[in-house]
């Protein structure tokens, strides 16, 4: 199964503009609201090692315009093989993600290597319900 020719292109565009100078390892996500709206990221190093993941870099956006909820999760890496989130993305994803979030990882051609739910990308999670109320 293969993302649409859309999808495909923003993810494409947002791997070519990420800025990878010390891993070369650019990595490209779109994250989806229930609502249809779409945004997408790259991620970002710096010389400390710290930088932004793709996802961070969409949910950030994601929230920047005031949504709190992931519908689908779209991550594509720089070649054929599963790029999956990263352990302090799961986490991220965890955070606006329901159990009906779909979590995709995508290939350069648009094929859809694997999906997930949140529960088998990050079982047991801990989450914002884990803490005390306000």
């Amino acid at each position: 199964m293969k993302v649409d020719d859309a999808l495909l292109e923003k993810l494409t565009t947002a791997l070519g503009n990420a800025y990878v100078p010390y891993s070369d390892h650019p990595v490209a996500s779109m994250m989806e609201t229930p609502d249809g709206e779409q945004f997408v990221g790259c991620n970002v190093e710096v010389a400390h090692y710290k930088g932004v993941c793709a996802e961070g870099s969409a949910i950030s956006a994601m929230v920047t315009a005031g949504h709190r909820t992931l519908a689908r999760v779209f991550v594509m890496g720089p070649g054929e093989h599963l790029c999956t989130p990263c352990g302090d993305c799961r986490q991220r994803i965890r955070e606006f993600a329901t159990p009906e979030t779909e979590i995709h990882v995508v290939a350069r051609d648009g094929e859809i290597l694997k999906s997930y739910t949140l529960h088998t990308l990050l079982p047991d999670a801990f989450g914002p319900e884990q803490l005390p109320p306000r």
